[in-house]
């Protein structure tokens, strides 16, 4: 990924101007870039367990936002030689990636700790996301024979090494579902990311002036740093209520207020326009970081796939690639709307987005509320 980003800044000083060339590095980009977030997200699988990993994927996704912020500044600070902008970040990866391969234990065996619970053990419900009671009985049987880190992992990997068809993943209950929701979450999510400093300085009048195109860059992270805070109150919020479905529908609903008021009183003063993209950011970043991280995981270590390593990552695969089809299509769409329409159409596009979102997550919220109802009855026992 590093060294196909760096080729993209190579033909400045080749004096290569092919677009053949630049369409070409891009797909080869894209496609060993598409191999990195399952990856990541099985590895946390392995390392934390349901009770709590609402909150901390929410705090490790931060990174995407942060990635963002810190892309913008070091592309922006080597302009005018656009090349550079994509060779220092492309070199900075590559060594980042060399760093990972060699110091990250991809599971807790690998260093002699006990896995995580992978589902809730006091609730007694086998919902969407409450999973894999099989892993639970495979580590207990272990123990009991050896406590060495060498005879655990030799087990993990014998049943991770049990391959998990598309077909087999998409069966799991919620996969479909959150796949679908991803779409629409991640489609308004890039709109954002690609188009609003666009928006800013061609649109909005911040106290009472168009701002230049540097300035609209700096009022668009701050969408972003909602969108850190955003991840992290989602993540909290699904671990303390137990349900991750309702979670997401919450903040999608009211991510359409926040983008309805960025877009009537957004362009007032800076501390609006601070102020309202920083809400937005939070509810509109906040499902989409939850169902790629958190969810993700949890469908991941369902009781029907047996907890298989590969598993993770290839339910996390299906969601994400399924959320990426949406996130190439929100901006390309954006783009033909501003040719025919206004801004005012595009955020309609984006209000009915977040609708269908929320929309195709509503069997699981009835499951949600299912399981809600049986565990407050169990304790009134």
């Amino acid at each position: 990924t590093g060294l196909f980003t760096a080729a993209l800044g190579f033909p400045y000083y080749w004096n290569l101007h092919h677009l053949s060339y630049f369409i070409l590095i891009q797909i080869a980009g894209g496609a060993f870039q598409s191999t990195g977030w399952p990856s990541v997200v099985a590895v946390m699988a392995n390392w934390f367990g349901l009770g709590n990993r609402g909150l901390i994927m929410g705090v490790w996704n931060a990174h995407t936002s942060v990635g963002n912020i810190l892309g913008s500044v070091i592309a922006g600070a080597l302009l005018p030689d656009w090349a550079m902008s994509f060779i220092v970040p492309g070199l900075i990866i590559a060594g980042l990636g060399i760093l990972t391969a060699l110091f990250l234990p991809s599971d807790p065996a690998e260093v002699g700790v006990t896995p995580p619970e992978h589902h809730d053990s006091s609730s007694g419900e086998e919902g969407p996301l409450l999973v894999n009671r099989d892993d639970d009985d495979l580590r207990r049987k272990h123990s009991s024979v050896s406590s060495s880190s060498d005879v655990i992992l030799t087990s993990i990997n014998s049943q991770g090494s049990k391959a998990v068809g598309i077909v087999r993943a998409l069966r799991i209950p919620g996969v479909a579902e959150y796949s679908l929701s991803l779409f629409f979450a991640k489609l308004v999510a890039y709109t954002f990311l690609y188009w609003l400093p666009y928006y800013i300085s061609n649109t909005l009048k911040i106290d009472g002036q168009h701002v230049s195109k540097d300035e609209a860059a700096y009022y668009s992270t701050f969408f972003d740093i909602g969108g850190i805070v955003g991840s992290i109150a989602i993540g909290y919020l699904s671990d303390v209520m137990k349900v991750r479905g309702i979670s997401c529908v919450l903040m999608t609903v009211l991510s359409i207020p926040a983008m309805l008021f960025y877009n009537w009183y957004g362009g007032g003063s800076k501390a609006l326009a601070i102020g309202l993209s920083m809400v937005a950011g939070f509810f509109v970043n906040g499902p989409y970081s939850l169902i790629t991280t958190a969810v993700s995981a949890d469908l991941g270590t369902h009781k029907s796939i047996a907890g298989s390593e590969r598993a993770k990552a290839t339910v996390a695969a299906i969601i994400d690639g399924t959320g990426s089809i949406g996130a190439a299509i929100g901006p390309l769409l954006t783009g033909w709307i501003m040719d025919e329409y206004t801004w005012r159409e595009v955020f309609y596009m984006l209000f009915a987005a977040s609708a269908l979102s929320g929309v195709f997550l509503l069997r699981i919220v009835k499951r949600d509320i299912q399981n809600l109802t049986k565990s407050c009855r169990r304790r009134e026992k």
